[in-house]
């Protein structure tokens, strides 16, 4: 029986990575807790000890040896106690090995509850480590379930040798995509946090983080850090702008996030469910990065305020509609990929403007003299 049970914490171990030690750790305790099911007075003197080496566990309840015997759990008489060893005297402490077939059905069903409970907790704390390790980085999961009345899907999620279950509300998903049982999909690990139930793996798909992991895979610059993500600001489930560097001037740093014949921008776009999204090459200057970042309306002039953190950006006038997009979101998006609050005026206003500007000082000139 010693060997069968040793070869199935082995095989535990090969199967869901918990070491034998914890489990014959967790098997001492649930003996330990049988015994005391049906010894009541027990205090700490039971000790379990296991043994790899030989594949056995033994079982001892320490007693003290006493001339008359108040509590039978923790003592032993003299005449009783040199049955076992001849040279025991009043007030030794004595081993006496504990058979656990003796053990009640009651007793034996709360070791295997503890044990069971053991194995949980061990598969709890491996996906724990697991997933802390992959936050912040893009998983492949499958779509197990959907939920007609929330919207939000169940998914299992591999991380190394670890699975989990997590759920992907409607509101991190990507608006308009249409998500069926079996799918595969990228998600991106926002946070782990523990609870009573196990490891609770947070996702999204909406989130930025996701767009920045998705080029890190598919662009070979990014991943070697020749080319570096300054910065992303998205609208998922319609457009995102991402701004790169290219460390190296031999590297064009938006060639290299197109890929040859767009493939790489092109394999982004279909995980994100047609997803638009502008890359835009990163500048030190800033006047140079803004009118970047506008694009693909044409910037005449940016003047900024670096103390406000604002600017004013002057494009043509048939100009104008592209700059500022589609209900304000191409000009909402500049400003949160550059960190600048945006003022866009068309070209015939800034020069109405600086034109009574200047005739006003003129004015004010002529009235002092």
């Amino acid at each position: 029986m010693n060997a069968e049970f040793f070869k199935a914490i082995e095989q535990i171990e090969k199967e869901k990575g918990i070491p034998q030690t914890y489990m014959l750790d967790k098997v001492g305790q649930a003996l330990i807790t049988a015994y005391r099911r049906d010894h009541s007075g027990i205090s700490d003197n039971v000790i379990v000890e296991p043994d790899l080496k030989k594949k056995e566990i033994r079982m001892y309840v320490n007693k003290e040896v006493v001339e008359d015997v108040t509590n039978p759990e923790t003592q032993i008489a003299l005449s009783e106690a040199r049955e076992t060893s001849q040279k025991c005297e009043l007030g030794d402490i004595i081993s006496i090995q504990v058979s656990t077939k003796n053990f009640g059905r009651i007793a034996a069903q709360t070791a295997k509850q503890v044990i069971i409970q053991g194995i949980r907790e061990a598969e709890r704390g491996l996906i724990y480590q697991e997933f802390t390790s992959r936050e912040h980085e893009v998983l492949t999961a499958q779509v197990v379930r959907l939920d007609p009345r929330s919207g939000g899907a169940s998914l299992i999620i591999s991380g190394g040798n670890e699975r989990a279950e997590t759920f992907l509300s409607a509101k991190e998903q990507v608006p308009g995509e249409q998500l069926r049982e079996g799918d595969l999909i990228k998600i991106y690990v926002v946070d782990v946090k523990k609870n009573d139930k196990g490891p609770q793996v947070l996702i999204s798909r909406t989130h930025p983080g996701l767009v920045r992991r998705l080029f890190e895979i598919e662009v070979p610059e990014i991943h070697d850090g020749t080319v570096e993500v300054k910065s992303i600001a998205r609208e998922a489930g319609s457009r995102t702008k991402i701004a790169v560097y290219s460390h190296d001037e031999n590297v064009d740093p938006i060639g290299a996030c197109v890929g040859p014949r767009g493939n790489r921008v092109a394999s982004i776009v279909e995980e994100l469910r047609g997803e638009k999204i502008d890359i835009v090459k990163y500048s030190e200057n800033i006047e140079e990065y803004i009118a970047a970042a506008l694009a693909p309306a044409d910037v005449l002039e940016v003047s900024i305020n670096e103390n406000e953190r604002t600017c004013r950006v002057v494009v043509a006038d048939d100009q104008l509609s592209l700059a500022i997009g589609k209900e304000g979101q191409n000009a909402r998006l500049a400003a949160k990929l550059t960190g600048f609050k945006i003022d866009i005026k068309p070209a015939s206003q800034a020069v109405y403007e600086t034109d009574t500007g200047e005739d006003a000082a003129e004015e004010q000139g002529a009235a002092a003299e």
